[in-house]
Protein backbone atom coordinates (compact mmCIF):
# COMPACT_ATOMS: atom_id res chain seq x y z
CA UNK A 1 0.00 0.00 0.00
CA UNK A 2 1.02 3.65 -0.32
CA UNK A 3 -0.39 6.99 -0.98
CA UNK A 4 -1.24 8.64 -4.37
CA UNK A 5 -0.99 11.56 -5.20
CA UNK A 6 -3.39 14.47 -6.86
CA UNK A 7 -3.13 18.45 -7.62
CA UNK A 8 -3.91 20.78 -9.69
CA UNK A 9 -2.51 23.76 -11.76
CA UNK A 10 -4.47 27.30 -10.73
CA UNK A 11 -4.46 30.74 -11.70
CA UNK A 12 -4.89 33.57 -9.97
CA UNK A 13 -7.36 35.82 -12.19
CA UNK A 14 -7.32 39.62 -11.89
CA UNK A 15 -10.32 39.72 -9.37
CA UNK A 16 -7.28 37.96 -7.34
CA UNK A 17 -9.18 34.66 -7.34
CA UNK A 18 -7.51 31.57 -7.63
CA UNK A 19 -9.22 28.80 -10.52
CA UNK A 20 -8.49 25.12 -12.05
CA UNK A 21 -6.53 25.60 -15.00
CA UNK A 22 -5.50 21.44 -15.30
CA UNK A 23 -4.86 18.28 -13.50
CA UNK A 24 -1.98 16.71 -13.04
CA UNK A 25 -0.99 14.33 -16.05
CA UNK A 26 -0.46 10.82 -15.30
CA UNK A 27 3.87 11.22 -15.37
CA UNK A 28 3.34 12.60 -12.20
CA UNK A 29 0.60 10.95 -10.93
CA UNK A 30 2.92 7.54 -10.84
CA UNK A 31 3.70 6.69 -7.09
CA UNK A 32 7.74 8.13 -6.87
CA UNK A 33 8.44 8.31 -3.21
CA UNK A 34 12.03 9.77 -4.25
CA UNK A 35 10.53 12.72 -6.19
CA UNK A 36 7.51 13.40 -3.44
CA UNK A 37 9.81 13.82 -0.85
CA UNK A 38 12.30 15.73 -2.98
CA UNK A 39 9.71 18.03 -4.48
CA UNK A 40 7.28 18.63 -1.24
CA UNK A 41 8.75 16.84 1.71
CA UNK A 42 6.35 13.55 1.68
CA UNK A 43 7.48 10.71 2.79
CA UNK A 44 11.33 9.97 3.85
CA UNK A 45 13.36 7.37 2.74
CA UNK A 46 15.85 9.68 1.48
CA UNK A 47 16.13 12.04 4.37
CA UNK A 48 16.44 15.02 2.70
CA UNK A 49 16.83 18.03 5.06
CA UNK A 50 15.36 20.70 2.94
CA UNK A 51 12.70 19.50 0.22
CA UNK A 52 12.12 22.30 -2.30
CA UNK A 53 8.54 23.38 -1.40
CA UNK A 54 8.17 21.00 1.93
CA UNK A 55 4.60 20.40 3.35
CA UNK A 56 3.41 23.65 2.86
CA UNK A 57 -0.18 22.95 3.78
CA UNK A 58 -2.93 23.96 1.61
CA UNK A 59 -3.63 27.81 0.89
CA UNK A 60 -6.47 29.56 2.10
CA UNK A 61 -7.39 30.63 -1.18
CA UNK A 62 -7.69 27.87 -3.24
CA UNK A 63 -9.85 26.78 -5.70
CA UNK A 64 -13.10 25.18 -5.58
CA UNK A 65 -11.82 21.66 -7.12
CA UNK A 66 -9.17 21.67 -3.95
CA UNK A 67 -9.90 19.31 -1.22
CA UNK A 68 -8.82 21.93 1.46
CA UNK A 69 -10.10 19.91 4.66
CA UNK A 70 -7.15 16.87 6.16
CA UNK A 71 -8.98 13.43 5.82
CA UNK A 72 -7.53 9.77 4.70
CA UNK A 73 -8.14 10.29 1.20
CA UNK A 74 -6.71 14.13 0.98
CA UNK A 75 -4.20 15.02 3.37
CA UNK A 76 -0.58 16.54 3.41
CA UNK A 77 -0.54 19.28 0.95
CA UNK A 78 1.74 22.07 -0.26
CA UNK A 79 1.78 24.27 -3.22
CA UNK A 80 4.21 26.33 -5.18
CA UNK A 81 3.80 29.21 -7.67
CA UNK A 82 5.80 29.01 -10.94
CA UNK A 83 8.07 31.74 -9.86
CA UNK A 84 9.44 29.65 -6.96
CA UNK A 85 9.66 26.53 -9.33
CA UNK A 86 11.73 28.82 -12.57
CA UNK A 87 13.68 29.94 -9.78
CA UNK A 88 15.19 26.41 -8.55
CA UNK A 89 19.06 25.22 -8.29
CA UNK A 90 18.13 21.96 -9.42
CA UNK A 91 21.92 20.89 -8.79
CA UNK A 92 21.83 22.91 -5.34
CA UNK A 93 22.27 20.03 -2.12
CA UNK A 94 19.34 18.99 -0.35
CA UNK A 95 21.29 17.97 2.63
CA UNK A 96 24.44 19.45 4.50
CA UNK A 97 26.16 17.14 3.39
CA UNK A 98 26.79 13.06 1.83
CA UNK A 99 24.39 10.46 2.42
CA UNK A 100 25.49 8.02 5.30
CA UNK A 101 24.11 4.83 2.97
CA UNK A 102 24.17 5.55 -1.02
CA UNK A 103 26.76 5.63 -2.72
CA UNK A 104 27.14 7.82 -6.31
CA UNK A 105 27.87 4.88 -8.90
CA UNK A 106 29.85 7.35 -12.16
CA UNK A 107 30.15 6.05 -15.67
CA UNK A 108 31.85 6.66 -18.76
CA UNK A 109 29.14 8.50 -20.82
CA UNK A 110 29.00 8.66 -25.21
CA UNK A 111 31.79 11.27 -24.86
CA UNK A 112 33.52 9.30 -22.46
CA UNK A 113 33.21 11.82 -19.38
CA UNK A 114 32.13 10.10 -16.08
CA UNK A 115 28.01 10.93 -15.55
CA UNK A 116 26.12 10.05 -12.10
CA UNK A 117 24.79 6.16 -13.40
CA UNK A 118 23.12 5.25 -10.42
CA UNK A 119 22.61 5.92 -5.97
CA UNK A 120 22.44 2.31 -5.02
CA UNK A 121 23.10 1.13 -1.28
CA UNK A 122 26.81 1.43 -1.01
CA UNK A 123 27.86 -2.46 -1.94
CA UNK A 124 29.79 -4.25 0.88
CA UNK A 125 32.83 -4.71 -2.14
CA UNK A 126 33.15 -0.96 -2.35
CA UNK A 127 32.94 -0.48 1.63
CA UNK A 128 35.68 -3.62 1.87
CA UNK A 129 38.14 -1.63 -1.48
CA UNK A 130 37.29 1.70 0.25
CA UNK A 131 39.21 -0.21 3.59
CA UNK A 132 41.55 -1.42 1.57
CA UNK A 133 42.55 2.28 -0.19
CA UNK A 134 42.39 4.59 3.00
CA UNK A 135 43.69 2.27 5.66
CA UNK A 136 40.78 2.04 7.72
CA UNK A 137 36.76 1.05 7.91
CA UNK A 138 35.17 4.28 6.78
CA UNK A 139 31.40 4.72 5.47
CA UNK A 140 31.53 7.21 1.92
CA UNK A 141 30.51 10.81 4.40
CA UNK A 142 34.32 9.95 6.37
CA UNK A 143 36.23 9.08 3.14
CA UNK A 144 38.85 11.96 2.57
CA UNK A 145 38.21 14.94 0.46
CA UNK A 146 37.87 13.66 -3.14
CA UNK A 147 38.07 10.26 -2.02
CA UNK A 148 36.90 7.66 -4.41
CA UNK A 149 36.57 3.88 -5.13
CA UNK A 150 37.18 2.20 -8.98
CA UNK A 151 36.15 -0.96 -9.72
CA UNK A 152 34.52 -3.02 -12.43
CA UNK A 153 34.49 -0.26 -15.33
CA UNK A 154 32.64 2.36 -12.12
CA UNK A 155 33.89 5.47 -9.78
CA UNK A 156 32.37 5.25 -6.35
CA UNK A 157 32.27 8.69 -4.81
CA UNK A 158 30.20 10.21 -1.74
CA UNK A 159 26.76 11.45 -2.93
CA UNK A 160 25.19 14.86 -1.58
CA UNK A 161 21.46 14.72 -2.91
CA UNK A 162 20.66 17.33 -5.60
CA UNK A 163 16.96 17.87 -6.61
CA UNK A 164 18.10 16.83 -10.50
CA UNK A 165 18.86 13.43 -9.22
CA UNK A 166 14.90 12.49 -8.64
CA UNK A 167 13.34 15.57 -10.41
CA UNK A 168 14.99 16.28 -13.55
CA UNK A 169 13.76 19.07 -15.62
CA UNK A 170 12.92 17.36 -18.38
CA UNK A 171 11.67 14.36 -16.33
CA UNK A 172 8.17 13.11 -15.23
CA UNK A 173 6.91 16.65 -13.77
CA UNK A 174 8.08 18.09 -17.43
CA UNK A 175 5.02 18.11 -19.04
CA UNK A 176 3.52 20.21 -15.49
CA UNK A 177 6.34 22.70 -15.85
CA UNK A 178 5.78 23.60 -19.14
CA UNK A 179 2.19 24.05 -19.03
CA UNK A 180 2.71 26.19 -15.61
CA UNK A 181 5.52 28.08 -17.93
CA UNK A 182 2.91 28.70 -20.80
CA UNK A 183 0.05 30.01 -18.47
CA UNK A 184 2.71 32.39 -16.87
CA UNK A 185 3.31 34.02 -19.86
CA UNK A 186 -0.53 35.04 -19.91
CA UNK A 187 -0.73 35.22 -16.48
CA UNK A 188 2.62 36.28 -14.91
CA UNK A 189 5.28 33.68 -12.75
CA UNK A 190 3.51 34.69 -9.46
CA UNK A 191 -0.12 34.21 -10.62
CA UNK A 192 0.36 30.38 -11.85
CA UNK A 193 0.17 28.01 -8.89
CA UNK A 194 0.76 23.98 -8.66
CA UNK A 195 -1.26 22.66 -5.57
CA UNK A 196 -0.72 19.07 -4.36
CA UNK A 197 -1.96 16.29 -1.79
CA UNK A 198 -1.76 12.85 -0.97
CA UNK A 199 -4.05 10.11 0.26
Amino acid sequence: MGADIDGVVEVRERDGRWRFALGLPESALVRDRHAREVLFGYGGALQVERPLFDLRGCPDDVSDVVPSTCEELHHSHSYATWAEIAAVDWDGPLCDGPDGNHIGEWRPGPDGSLVLHDVPWTPVEVLDAAEELFGEDLMPPEWPAGGEVHRNGAVYRPVTWTPRMFVPPDGAWSPVWTAMRELATAHGDENVRLVVWFG
